[in-house]
């Protein structure tokens, strides 16, 4: 198969994601990264809201590209969800008390040049990257060890979730700690063999 070109239009970077091709991620989230950061920062939100945002809608994206059945449509479907989660982001900001002022520098953020923003989207295409391979990982795991640890995140902080969750998975409170770390090892492993961590 050819390299990953520039060149290539939406269908055909969409189908090369869709088979795993890294380099076809990357295009595809390069060729819309300042479309995305252009409606968000246009909505009022800071640089960090905006990487939010950004993150979120290619979260979105990666999670959606393999029921995207006319990808000419790909364009119209970012930008309808950007500015969706702008306008979600803006609206949760405004509910949340804060105690820094984005506002006041409303007129100077207008003015900045995207190259400001540039490292924050690199960053946020490799944290994509690493959430992806790590998606990838867990659904390599056994069953037990897939279902523990996506119930230990989900349970994270919360007081008696050793408890609930050796219920669910039926096994004692004593053993999720070993399993555990078997659990996490074997993770770590398959994530390496990704190319990640």
């Amino acid at each position: 198969m050819s390299a990953v070109s520039s060149n290539d239009d939406d269908a055909t970077l969409v189908a090369r994601c869709i088979q795993g091709e890294e380099a076809a991620w990357s295009l595809l989230v390069q060729r819309y990264q300042r479309l995305v950061y252009a409606i968000v920062r246009r909505t009022g939100l800071d640089e960090h809201m905006a990487a939010d945002v950004f993150q979120t809608v290619f979260e979105r994206l990666l999670g959606h590209l393999p029921r995207i059945s006319d990808p000419s449509r790909l364009q119209a479907w970012i930008v309808t969800t950007a500015k969706r989660e702008a306008l979600l982001q803006r609206s949760r900001a405004q509910r949340t008390v804060s105690i820094t002022s984005s506002q006041t520098d409303g007129a100077d953020a207008a003015d900045r040049e995207f190259e400001d923003e540039s490292v924050s989207a690199e960053q946020a295409i490799a944290e994509l990257q690493q959430l992806h391979r790590v998606r990838e990982a867990i659904d390599q795991l056994d069953d037990r060890c897939r279902d523990l640890l996506l119930l230990l995140s989900a349970n994270e902080g919360k007081k008696l979730a050793y408890e609930d969750i050796a219920q669910r998975l039926g096994m004692s409170v004593g053993s999720i700690g070993p399993t555990r770390s078997r659990c996490l090892d074997k993770l770590r492993k398959l994530i390496g063999e990704l190319g990640g961590l």
